[in-house]
């Protein structure tokens, strides 16, 4: 997979670091594999896929550790894509995004840094998601645990950290 800034084009927008082929893949119900490349423009994202092109709003992409976290014009930025959308809320795909980012962790301080991002946005999320993934992040954290009792027999401890 090649991603590609476009030549002669303007910068990039500040939600261009929350880019992840992972993301993209699920927004557009694709296996990452598919995708052949992702062309960075000033105002969208063209991803180029097997049997699919399609143009991706940099606003669609929910953010990552990675990067540097979400700041309130991000927020704005997220909010004002959504009000286009008949459900003014977030695409249903961060939720798995996020699901799949909980189960993926190694320990129990990475997910508590998924879980910490998750509380700088959960403002801008449904409640009825923010609810499904504290349930997620509650089951990723006990199966996390329960691979490190029996790994050391010692109990490791870690809050849901977005309420």
């Amino acid at each position: 997979m090649i991603i590609t800034l476009e030549s002669g084009s303007a910068p990039l927008p500040a939600l261009a670091r929350f880019i992840t082929p992972e993301a993209i893949a699920l927004l557009l119900n694709i296996k990452v594999e598919q995708i052949k490349e992702i062309r960075l423009w000033s105002r969208v994202i063209l991803v180029v896929a097997k049997g699919l092109t399609r143009f991706v709003s940099y606003a669609d992409l929910p953010p990552i550790l990675a990067a540097e976290p979400p700041k309130n014009s991000d927020l704005a930025r997220w909010r004002k894509r959504w009000n286009k959308r008949e459900t003014k809320q977030a695409p249903e795909f961060w939720q798995g995004f996020y699901q799949q980012k909980f189960y993926a962790c190694a320990d129990l301080t990475q997910l508590y840094n998924w879980g910490k991002l998750l509380g700088l946005i959960k403002i801008i999320l449904p409640q009825q998601m923010l609810s499904n993934l504290r349930q997620e992040y509650l089951q990723a954290k006990h199966n996390l645990q329960s691979l490190s009792l029996s790994a050391s027999g010692n109990s490791a401890s870690s809050g849901v950290c977005y309420k």
